[in-house]
């Protein structure tokens, strides 16, 4: 199989108190950089497990970026079809 392009993507993470915060960056093949936010909040009563927080606020990034990418989708669709056409969704 052939690879027609490569993506980069890196996330970071913080933790302060019961809230998890994270932030991403997405490098398309073309050199379009997008970046996303997410974020976890414990419960004060639930056990502390940094790794359930990452993920959770690590997912929210990724779902971030998915949507930009989506909207991005459909601009150039747009723009190669010279009108506009139904939104792309999940």
């Amino acid at each position: 199989m052939t690879a027609l392009a490569g993506w980069h993507v890196e996330l970071e993470f913080s933790e302060v108190g019961d809230r998890t915060s994270a932030v991403g960056l997405l490098r398309l093949a073309d050199g379009t950089e997008m970046r996303g936010r997410g974020y976890a909040m414990r419960h004060p009563l639930d056990p502390e497990q940094v790794r359930v927080g990452e993920e959770i606020a690590g997912s929210r990034v990724l779902m971030d970026l998915a949507s930009q990418l989506l909207q991005k989708a459909h601009t150039e669709i747009d723009e190669a079809v010279g009108h506009r056409t139904r939104p792309l969704t999940r």
